[in-house]
């Protein structure tokens, strides 16, 4: 055991971690030249795509330090705030972190958010300054920030290229020199934690869990403490490039368990794993739960695939144990599922994954967040605002209250004026500003979780010139003034693009609203009026005018009263097919609303 030794890899997005993971398997001789690629660990399309990281990843290392082999356990986490629940779970199962800072970025929000994280967990910390081969590094005074941050010595710092190799062997000795071995006991009864699990089409659902006391060997009868089930271990191994079945895991150690679980619902991560005959007493404090910031409505496009998207939910939420869902029903789109997710990335992620995946089309509402609604007749009890349609009647209204977060931003001293006039426009209100370094500011902001949730992130990253990075956490609920804004199509309420918004803004959104979906629902043979309202109040309107036929046209002179007879049969016409026309909104229609600066 005193040879094993487990740790992560945590930075910003984009700092080089999958490219540093690249290296370490290319220099411990774990990957061959036949299966060397770009961001190995990185198996979804999707992450190979887009670039980023979305699942922490698990890979074993065999490495020989002086003479003595060592075990290595790695774990790979993603970088984007939207994942960094993925982050926090590796963390519980390893005893060290290779902090990995861009030479020529520096230290970002989320790098000192992520250190944070770790910090809370008493790992041993490795400051690795990556990229310092580019011509636009700055390896000195990046390392002065580092040890600003850490308090540690200029000299534990290593200079490192994941590039082209400079600094991996320092880096593979400080692993083994100064991160602690696992602790714990080979001979008390099993003890394991779960740390993650993705579901095989073949051979159900996999297990992935990190072995604190005792250890789990194959044929071994297994209880999952927070079930309470017990199973049969078919198969126990660990985990390198593929998977590799072993006899025995033993403690400290990383590894995966096949048991044919067929159910997703029976895995719990963050459960204890312990022996069924002769159980452990204490089980491992879990993961805190999972607190979702954005709601969003993900509907089958087809309601008979309701069941499917179901099963595809369940399957996905193994996978990323921060997904979580409810059933519900709307008018317009019969059932489907209310959805909680980190935020805008997260939901975009776990749409296209939905099609990717589990091939299901699926419709999503817009976006919003929980609010606290109190009556006038019982001020203290809140009520859950999910839905913009489960907002009580206005006149027993006493107060709505939503939710805050505390806003980090790290920007450049160019781009505090834009910064700060982006977040004083979605009602924040800034509590502090520090200077990093002459060049570089740190913002903090109180500001309401709902002006965050659509277009912040895109416009924080064109105000700054894509050098400001943002992290966020919650802080509680307060009193708001919120409206509810209903759009009406042809007089009638449209359920699914309903939104609260706060007073001062509903006029200007439910005006772009409107506009916006003029230019996006299809013309009809009739007149279609477009609303926004507030309660009975119209207060914007567009109109999507008719298709019409030149009923006109076989009339050669001869008399107005003929053409005006014709005219006026026409104009009957469309005022019946109005009346029994129902319009269909395309999928477009949902997601324009969301991008309504644009």
């Amino acid at each position: 055991m005193k040879n094993i030794r487990n740790f992560c890899i945590i930075a910003h997005i984009d700092h080089g971690k999958s490219t540093l993971a690249d290296r370490l398997l290319d220099s411990t001789g774990s990957v061959t030249d036949r299966e060397k690629q770009e961001q190995l660990l990185d198996n979804m399309d999707l992450e190979r795509e887009r670039g980023i990281t979305i699942k922490s990843h698990a890979i074993q290392m065999n490495y020989i330090h002086n003479g003595e082999p060592y075990i290595l356990n790695l774990i790979d986490t993603p970088g984007h705030v939207d994942f960094s629940y993925e982050v926090s779970r590796s963390i519980a199962a390893c005893e060290g972190a290779l902090l990995v800072v861009d030479a020529a970025q520096s230290i970002q929000a989320q790098t000192i958010s992520n250190l944070y994280l770790a910090l809370e967990n008493d790992l041993e910390i490795i400051p690795v300054l990556n990229k310092v081969d580019l011509p636009s590094a700055n390896p000195e005074e990046v390392t002065d920030d580092i040890v600003d941050l850490l308090g540690c010595n200029p000299e534990d710092v290593i200079p490192a290229s994941a590039k082209t190799g400079i600094g991996i062997t320092e880096i593979l000795t400080a692993i083994i020199e100064r991160i602690p071995p696992p602790k714990g006991n080979p001979d008390e009864p099993l003890q394991a934690l779960i740390f993650d699990s993705v579901y095989n089409p073949f051979r159900g659902v996999e297990t992935y869990f990190r072995v604190l006391n005792g250890e789990i060997t194959k044929g071994q009868n297994i209880k999952f403490m927070a079930t309470g089930k017990t199973y049969f271990a078919d198969e126990v191994g660990t985990l390198n490039l593929k998977q590799t079945p072993k006899k025995v895991v033993k403690t400290g150690d990383v590894g995966y368990l096949i048991t044919g679980i067929k159910e997703a619902k029976e895995v719990k991560v963050g459960d204890t794993i312990t022996d069924a005959k002769t159980p452990t007493t204490n089980m491992i404090e879990g993961f805190e739960d999972v607190k979702p910031m954005v709601f969003a409505g993900i509907y089958p496009v087809d309601t008979e695939d309701y069941e499917d998207l179901r099963s595809s939910m369940e399957k996905l939420q193994l996978n990323d144990a921060s997904l979580v869902f409810q059933p519900e029903s709307s008018a317009a789109l019969g059932f489907g599922f209310r959805c909680g997710f980190l935020g805008m990335l997260h939901l975009e992620i776990i749409q296209e994954r939905l099609e990717r995946e589990f091939d299901m089309t699926v419709i999503t509402t817009v976006p919003n967040v929980s609010y606290h609604a109190y009556t006038i007749k019982d001020k203290q009890t809140p009520i859950l605002v999910n839905n913009p349609s489960d907002l009580p009647d206005p006149s027993g209204m006493d107060r709505v209250e939503e939710p805050y977060i505390k806003a980090t931003i790290i920007t450049k001293s160019d781009f505090v004026g834009p910064v700060m006039s982006l977040c004083i426009e979605k009602r924040g209100q800034i509590t502090n500003q520090t200077y990093l370094t002459p060049e570089r500011v740190e913002l903090s902001f109180d500001m309401p979780l709902a002006e965050i949730v659509f277009d912040f992130y895109d416009r924080l990253k064109t105000v700054s010139k894509g050098y400001a990075s943002f992290d966020y956490s919650p802080i509680g609920m307060r009193a708001s003034h919120l409206v509810k804004v209903d759009v009406l199509l042809n007089a009638n309420v449209v359920d699914a693009l309903s939104a609260l918004l706060h007073r001062d803004n509903a006029y200007d959104i439910g005006k772009k609203m409107c506009e916006k979906l003029k230019e996006l629902i299809p013309r009809q043979q009739f007149d279609i009026p477009i609303q926004a309202a507030i309660g009975a109040k119209i207060i914007a309107r567009e109109t999507v005018k008719a298709l019409r036929k030149d009923v006109t046209a076989k009339c050669y002179g001869g008399d107005i009263s003929r053409k005006r007879k014709l005219l006026e049969k026409q104009k009957k016409g469309k005022k019946r097919m109005r009346q029994v026309g129902n319009v269909e909104i395309p999928q477009e229609a949902f997601m324009a609303v969301l991008k309504l600066n644009d």
